[in-house]
């Protein structure tokens, strides 16, 4: 890997994942390997079975995508230290996408992996249970900006709940609601409004009855004051104390992703390599529409 300027390592959130994730790691990689193991001790059942054999539709309920993906970036990560002497000079910020903010926190050592995952188990757990009582949906809105998206949320009240990329911008509210806004876009010249396969209107007002009792359930874990910043997904700027951390684990149940605000920061901050660590290259891919002169690497094993 080459070491001009300066590096950042990204891990995906959910979404990512893919039935068949990490079983080559797990194969090929002590280090790896012992990652999955713990995952399936702290969990108390086989989430490398799962990761490895599917069900896609298990997979991809987020009770089990959640620490599923954690527990395969966290194995990529370890896999790549053991194989690549590059990886012994650490990045200069950490970020996540969503979920992957707690995997960012295991990279950046607020907490060790098993805290991390049993905490995202728990998470998972409670924002499946909210979104069952309060029923939500996700839109990813593509070719429209941030202000034509923000007078259609007003209009249909639903929020702006991630902003990916240029032309990449997802809503979040009741499922009738965001229904009216994807005709809204369209009518509006969207591109595309493409509906995801989420149990609930993530990032939005709809998860706060989860908010008191994930402030306790995080309340119960030391956090540690991160080795490198993490950038925050509710603000685009960078973590370094562990009180402001755990706020922000809380905020952001709630609060819009900032996700193209978060790159951008860091490429002013002389950011030139990108290294998402984890399955897929969602991450990969809205780097490259955010700016095309960045360098990007992937770390993990992808779908032939």
């Amino acid at each position: 890997m080459s070491r001009k300027g300066k590096m950042a390592f990204l891990f995906p959130g959910q979404g990512s994942q893919w039935v068949g994730m990490g079983y080559k790691l797990y194969q090929s990689s002590p280090k790896a390997r012992k990652v999955f193991d713990e995952a399936d001790e702290t969990v108390g059942f086989k989430l490398s079975k799962l990761c490895f054999e599917g069900p896609e539709e298990k997979l991809r309920e987020t009770i089990y995508a959640q620490p599923a993906i954690m527990a395969t970036s966290i194995a990529s990560l370890e896999a790549a230290t053991e194989s690549d002497g590059s990886f012994a000079q650490p990045p200069t910020f950490v970020a996540g996408h969503s979920l992957g903010q707690y995997t960012a926190l295991v990279a950046a050592k607020v907490v060790d992996f098993t805290e991390a995952i049993s905490l995202v188990f728990e998470r998972g757990q409670l924002m499946q249970e909210v979104g069952k009582k309060r029923r939500g949906k996700m839109v990813a809105i593509l070719g429209l900006d941030v202000d034509s998206l923000e007078s259609i949320s007003q209009e249909t009240d639903t929020q702006i709940s991630n902003i990916n990329c240029p032309g990449q911008i997802v809503l979040s509210g009741r499922e009738d609601n965001i229904v009216k806004a994807a005709a809204l876009a369209r009518d509006r010249g969207a591109r595309k409004a493409i509906f995801l396969e989420v149990s609930g209107a993530f990032h939005s007002h709809l998860m706060s009855p989860a908010l008191e009792e994930m402030a306790d359930i995080i309340s119960k874990v030391k956090l540690r004051d991160p080795v490198y910043p993490i950038i925050a997904n509710t603000t685009a700027k960078p973590l370094t104390r562990a009180s402001e951390i755990k706020q922000e684990l809380i905020e952001h149940l709630c609060h819009c992703v900032r996700w193209q605000h978060s790159i951008e920061y860091m490429i002013t901050s002389g950011v030139s390599t990108f290294v998402e660590v984890g399955p897929g290259q969602v991450l990969t891919n809205l780097v490259k529409r955010i700016d095309r002169t960045i360098l990007t690497r992937h770390i993990g094993d992808v779908p032939i």
